[in-house]
């Protein structure tokens, strides 16, 4: 019979590891009687573990939910995967950047020597595009009503900071709001909340930290279909000004005299596929057809167009703009 100590680690380990245990399966488990699987859950609750008597035939236990966070047990790809998620916090933009360092350094601090040396291995660092302005960080209180209230499907409402003047004024004062809060997502580092405004009669995407949550919350609500039935597609639509298919409005396709690797690296959602040794097809979109061609003649290669005829339009567009740039700029200058 193994110790006490390391029997209560055992039948802790197995509580956390299934809801329902009954009785007579854990003292199976643990090769000792059911009379000593009583004493040890008595003692694991002494120790502040919430474990509850099931009914039933059979009887069994079930770690529940406590006033206080006990103890807890993780075995070796838990507490490892818990590290890599606390050190890549800071990523989220939830501003709970000093917390998680606390947090993973008071898991650290318990871990044996094996698992502390895989974690301290682990380095991330956040890359910014040149030139990008810190982002806002999200208050984590926010973070937590906004998902209650997704959870719970109640109205919510707030007032907003939008980023720009909805009257065309220049002014961004601070708006009240009722929507129907479907999802809380991130994109790009930053929240988002994907919600039916109420009074625009319309889906809206709203940032996290222009969000002032107002209480208390309002009546239950049916939840519907974000367009698309995808909430990704819908919110990346939104973000390339598609509107609600996730698809960009122009999308065209060309060869280009380049080697499919060299062309793949810098395609963050095209297609590329091989023609050859140098030579690749592209399939490509963008919120404009002029946007789409420059977007391609970035490449410092042969272009042939497949089609559309938009996207051979808006090519001829811009070499009639690029020459008119080569020639000296507009007369008077």
């Amino acid at each position: 019979m193994p110790k006490t100590s390391a029997r209560l680690l055992s039948l802790l380990s197995l509580l956390q590891a299934r809801r329902d245990w009954p009785g007579q399966v854990l003292a199976e488990r643990l090769e000792v009687s059911p009379r000593t699987v009583r004493r040890d859950v008595g003692r694991l609750r002494e120790l502040g573990y919430p474990v509850v008597a099931t009914k039933g035939p059979e009887g069994g236990y079930r770690l529940g939910a406590g006033a206080e966070l006990p103890p807890l047990l993780f075995d070796d790809d838990q507490a490892v995967a818990l590290a890599v998620a606390l050190r890549t916090a800071a990523t989220t933009g939830a501003g709970i950047e000093e917390a998680a360092a606390r947090a993973l350094n008071t898991v650290r601090q318990v871990m044996p020597a094996r698992l502390r040396h895989r974690v301290d291995a682990i380095h991330v660092t956040t890359v910014e595009p040149e030139g990008a302005q810190p982002k806002a960080q999200a208050d984590s209180r926010v973070l937590v009503a906004l998902s209650a209230a997704v959870h719970a499907r109640e109205v919510l409402r707030f007032d907003y900071t939008p980023a720009y003047s909805e009257a065309g004024d220049g002014l961004t004062a601070t708006t009240p709001r009722r929507v129907q809060p479907h999802h809380l997502v991130t994109w790009r580092g930053r929240w988002y909340l994907v919600a039916w405004d109420l009074d625009r009669d319309d889906w809206r995407t709203f940032r996290a930290d222009r969000i002032a949550p107002r209480t208390p919350t309002g009546p239950r609500f049916t939840p519907r279909e974000v367009p698309g039935g995808n909430v990704a597609s819908f919110v990346a639509g939104r973000f390339r000004g598609s509107g609600a298919g996730g698809d960009w409005p122009c999308r065209g396709e060309v060869i280009l005299d380049l080697p499919a690797p060299d062309v793949s690296r810098y395609t963050r959602d095209g297609v590329v596929e091989a023609l050859g040794p140098d030579r690749c097809r592209l399939v490509l979109g963008a919120w404009s057809w002029p946007g789409l061609a420059a977007a391609i003649g970035r490449f410092d290669a042969g272009i042939h167009v497949v089609g559309p005829a938009e996207l051979r339009d808006a090519f001829a567009h811009l070499s009639r703009r690029y020459a008119d740039a080569a020639a000296g700029g507009p007369p008077g200058l």
